[in-house]
């Protein structure tokens, strides 16, 4: 299987800040003493590193880190634990995933999302043998759940979502609970801003941690501030950027990361790579 292409271009990234901190075009050429259609053209994807750099720091990015992005300079190396299967299903024009843990001794297993094809998550279910305890949902955006009606069917496991989001089917997460299957350990954060009750989820109990982030966060960017641009940001911060350097980090679109890998890389949180 080929590698996961990033989410987002680095342009993708600046039009994420701009739209979070309601900066049009016409206001950040203003600001860069630069000419709207200077503008406009880096935006559009046409890169050119010395607008790219006096844009970043009026959208609080980290240029280098920008710029990187922009000349493909930057593809996590991060790989999933053994007890751990990431799935990249279509739906509509991009890829959504979703992810399966399991204890490799008491077989008991957890479903993270769902993409837009349940059938291969219970293809690998019934591959490893392993029994679905558990199915927790980062957000109700339809790409990332659009399966669960069929696996509440076939697995027959409770699922669960913030109750900031309604979704059929799922049981709202009471504040402070956490899970256990088998040796896993499941801690659920808080990480809205881009949806009203985005949650990640902690997993301890494999040979390393594991957070799966929905759409809070991804491979050198991050998902768009829907509800919030400000909360988005403080949330991963305190939420996931204070998790141990190897937490590896399971977004809901493009390829696995690290902590450590997104502090030192990811245009959004420039403070950490300093």
């Amino acid at each position: 299987m080929p590698p996961i292409p990033l989410e987002d271009l680095y342009n993708d990234v600046l039009s994420k800040a701009a739209q979070g901190l309601k900066l049009k075009p016409a206001d950040l050429a203003s600001r860069a003493n630069l000419e709207a259609p200077a503008v406009q053209q880096v935006l559009k994807g046409d890169f050119d590193e010395a607008t790219v750099r006096q844009l970043a720091p009026l959208l609080d990015l980290g240029p280098e880190q920008l710029v990187a992005l922009a000349k493909d300079a930057y593809y996590p190396d991060a790989t999933a634990p053994d007890g751990m299967l990431g799935f990249n299903t279509p739906y509509e024009d991009f890829f959504v995933n979703a992810y399966l843990l399991w204890d490799a001794e008491t077989k008991q297993a957890v479903v993270f999302d769902t993409g837009s094809d349940p059938g291969v998550i219970l293809d690998a279910v019934r591959e490893r043998g392993l029994k679905v305890e558990l199915m927790l949902m980062t957000h109700s955006h339809r790409d990332h759940v659009m399966g669960l009606d069929v696996l509440l069917k076939e697995t027959g496991a409770p699922a669960y979502i913030s109750g900031k989001e309604a979704l059929p089917g799922a049981k709202a997460l009471e504040e402070g609970k956490t899970f256990q299957v088998g040796k896993l350990t499941i801690k659920p954060l808080s990480t809205w801003g881009h949806s009203a009750g985005g949650t990640s989820y902690l997993v301890t109990g494999l040979a390393v941690p594991v957070v799966v982030v929905g759409d809070a966060l991804f491979a050198a960017s991050m998902g768009r501030g829907n509800v919030s641009y400000p909360d988005a940001l403080a949330n991963n911060r305190r939420e996931i950027f204070s998790l141990p350097d190897e937490t590896v980090v399971a977004p809901g679109h493009g390829p696995l990361t690290t902590v450590g890998l997104e502090k030192r890389n990811n245009p959004f949180y420039p403070e950490f790579a300093r």
